[in-house]
């Protein structure tokens, strides 16, 4: 009998435990509208048809992307709802598409929405309704700025580090240069120009020595091309995209001009820049870079590019491999680590409090030595950068990795604390 009781005692002890112990999982359980215990919704909108239909490959990869990881489990046992919707590259769609995603789909958070004019419309809205506007696919500065916008935060490098990395390697190479600046005249262009003058800090006023602004309405731009090698200076940095940048790379070429010539990112791509400027015309051209480019045969032992390659030989086989299909990649894979960080804590705060957490997190498709970390203060996750050379028919990566980092610089105070 007195066994009996033991073990009788013994089995409720266990059950009393088991049930303390289940009561307290699910207290540690938290979510908002768009997260339960067996899906993650998150909502997005991109250009699948219209003027900028050649980006919308980029959701179409992170759709197969989060397919690819509701495969492997999930996260945390949860599948990822990916509901993406066409906004033609409008403004006015984007909005009206992101409140259907936030008020009839109730979606946790939105990510990866394309295109400067489209999240800026967006950026008040989504703030206000205190909903993270996640890794927004534009390089604009006003992304990472937590006191404003604790709300809202990019993923590709802002402009304006690309501007300071330009600036720093200038300041190494000619220090004594004198600098003439090409750029568009919108928030683009300025947010270029205001990065390589922070770069060049106190050597700016004596540096630069022309800035020419163009419009994008306008037909060409060689007349300002020819008006800033009338000014007899010997470095050019051209902040165009790239119907303007193979416009420069032609004139300077026909001109027999030959500055040091440094065009940004979004003007140096190989086949849809230089290969149309023409070869000849772009040798010694200079540019920077933060991801590794899928078409350079360096890379076909590379164990990340070769994860990146078999995941779309395996879920989007139809899609060819390029930047904006290496760029939607990347987002995924950045965000898939942002909720499993997030645990079991679904809340719109904590995502936003893990995305403003990534310390060292490596991307299969960045360039060695380039990783993205964020902070309260810094909503910059890609901030570094590495000069590469044209030659031949390639753009050759050279000199160490150089920090843009403007984070420390414009985050201001703790974005949670703002949140709040």
């Amino acid at each position: 009998m007195l066994f009996f009781r033991s073990r009788l005692a013994a089995f409720l002890t266990m059950a009393a435990l088991a049930v303390l112990s289940s009561t307290h999982a699910l207290a540690q359980k938290k979510y908002d509208n768009g997260a339960t215990d067996s899906e993650i919704r998150i909502g997005n909108t991109m250009p699948y048809s219209g003027p900028a239909a050649a980006y919308g490959v980029m959701g179409k990869v992170e759709a197969a992307y989060f397919r690819m990881i509701n495969d492997q489990g999930g996260i945390n046992g949860r599948r990822i709802n990916f509901i993406s919707y066409d906004d033609a590259y409008n403004p006015a769609q984007t909005i009206a598409q992101a409140r259907k995603l936030v008020e009839t789909d109730q979606v946790l958070f939105l990510f990866g929405t394309l295109g400067t004019a489209s999240n800026t419309g967006l950026q008040p809205y989504l703030n206000s309704k205190k909903i993270p506007q996640l890794f927004v696919a534009s390089g604009a500065t006003k992304w990472g700025d937590p006191r404003q916008f604790p709300w809202t935060m990019g993923w590709q490098q802002p402009y304006q580090s690309e501007g300071r990395t330009y600036a720093k390697y200038v300041l190494a190479e000619k220090p004594n240069g004198k600098i003439e600046i090409l750029y568009q005249n919108d928030d683009y262009g300025r947010d270029f120009l205001r990065g390589i003058k922070d770069g060049l800090g106190g050597k700016a006023a004596s540096m630069v020595k022309q800035e020419e602004s163009y419009e994008v309405s306008e037909p060409t731009i060689d007349s300002h091309i020819a008006r800033l090698q009338a000014a007899g200076v010997d470095v050019l940095i051209s902040i165009a995209t790239p119907k303007f940048a193979i416009q420069a790379i032609q004139k300077v070429a026909n001109l027999k001009w030959q500055p040091l010539h440094i065009v940004n990112n979004v003007g140096s791509s190989v086949p849809r820049v230089l290969q149309i400027a023409g070869f000849d015309k772009a040798q010694g051209l200079l540019s920077a870079s933060y991801a590794k480019d899928t078409s350079d045969p360096r890379w076909d032992k590379d164990e990340g590019m070769m994860k990146y390659q078999a995941f779309l030989a395996k879920y989007a086989p139809d899609v060819k491999s390029d930047s904006f299909a290496a760029y939607g990649y990347g987002e995924a894979q950045t965000l898939v680590q942002v909720l499993r960080q997030a645990g079991d804590v679904l809340t719109r705060d904590n995502i936003m409090k893990q995305a403003a957490s990534l310390k060292n997190f490596k991307v299969d498709t960045l360039l060695p030595g380039i990783s993205v970390d964020t902070s309260a203060t810094n909503f910059f996750p890609i901030e570094q950068f590495q000069m590469m050379r044209f030659k031949g028919e390639r753009l050759e990566l050279f000199g160490p990795v150089i920090n843009g980092d403007i984070g420390r610089n414009y985050g201001g105070s703790n974005a949670a604390d703002v949140r709040r």
